[in-house]
């Protein structure tokens, strides 16, 4: 954070010195990035918090809440972008290409080594979206470098505002799908990685299990995976058995570690729904 807000600050003093929309979007990309990376932080101490009597799951949550901020933050960083560029093609400006260049390349190293810093740690969807907010950066600090070193050279400042366009077309599908896994997430949707009805045939050819019903799988972190499902088995005494090799089917070959399994039969069915 320290990093990425001081540099900004730089960028954002020479992009206006220079006037090169594509320095200075680059200044705003990595204040982005700081409010991205502090929103990270803090979803990861707060998921670290054990369960509690009001949150009995834990707040792992909160890794779905922080990509959520961040993915609309970066839209609406889109969006600026968009505007400032369309409006800078309409009124063209004078642009120091030598200034740029250097600038950028020097925000190039420093985004590079926050995402060296980044790869490094813990990896899930809350950190998945602050690698994705420092990506585009980088690449808007080669944009803002191939603009500078183009303008130094041909004077063709058009460059400038265009490439800015196509770092907000990259970071625009990122940030979308971001947003996609963070409301799936939130909305306790079946992992996007797994598939209901494998997880559901599987766990029906258990041996000793007849059928699965009321089968739920859904994420309380993006790394914590839950399960609950009735199953119907041929006999009571089989189910000690039946338990501990549902268990490790869905720890082995699905990657599911919270289970909860309910064991029914055929005269237990009847108790619960009577025939009229």
């Amino acid at each position: 954070m320290a990093l990425t807000l001081g540099f900004a600050g730089v960028e954002a003093g020479v992009g206006w010195w220079a006037g090169s929309l594509a320095l200075v979007a680059d200044a705003g990309h990595m204040v982005n990035d700081a409010g991205a990376l502090l929103i990270a932080a803090a979803a990861a101490w707060v998921a670290r918090r054990p369960a509690s009597r009001l949150h009995s799951y834990g707040f792992g949550r909160a890794e779905f809440l922080a990509a959520l901020v961040n993915s609309l933050g970066l839209l609406a960083l889109v969006a600026w972008l968009a505007v400032s560029a369309v409006t800078r093609l309409q009124a063209p400006q004078p642009v120091h290409g030598e200034a740029v260049s250097l600038t950028a390349a020097l925000g190039l190293v420093i985004n590079i080594g926050v995402a060296w810093l980044l790869s490094r740690g813990e990896q899930n969807l809350n950190t998945r979206a602050a690698m994705l907010h420092v990506m585009g950066d980088l690449l808007g600090s080669v944009a803002a470098l191939i603009a500078g070193v183009v303008i130094a050279f041909t004077g063709w400042t058009p460059i400038d505002p265009l490439l800015s366009i196509a770092i907000g077309a990259l970071i625009l599908v990122s940030s979308l799908r971001l947003l996609r896994h963070a409301l799936h997430g939130l909305m306790e949707g079946v992992p996007l990685h797994l598939s209901l009805e494998e997880v559901g045939r599987a766990l029906a050819g258990v041996p000793g299990v007849k059928s699965v019903h009321d089968l739920h799988v859904w994420s309380v972190a993006s790394d914590e995976i839950m399960l609950s499902a009735h199953l119907m088995v041929e006999d009571m005494r089989q189910w000690p058995d039946i338990l501990v090799a549902s268990r490790t089917l869905l720890h082995d070959r699905f990657d599911i570690g919270h289970i909860t399994l309910q064991p029914e039969t055929d005269i237990h069915v009847l108790h619960l729904h009577p025939v009229p």
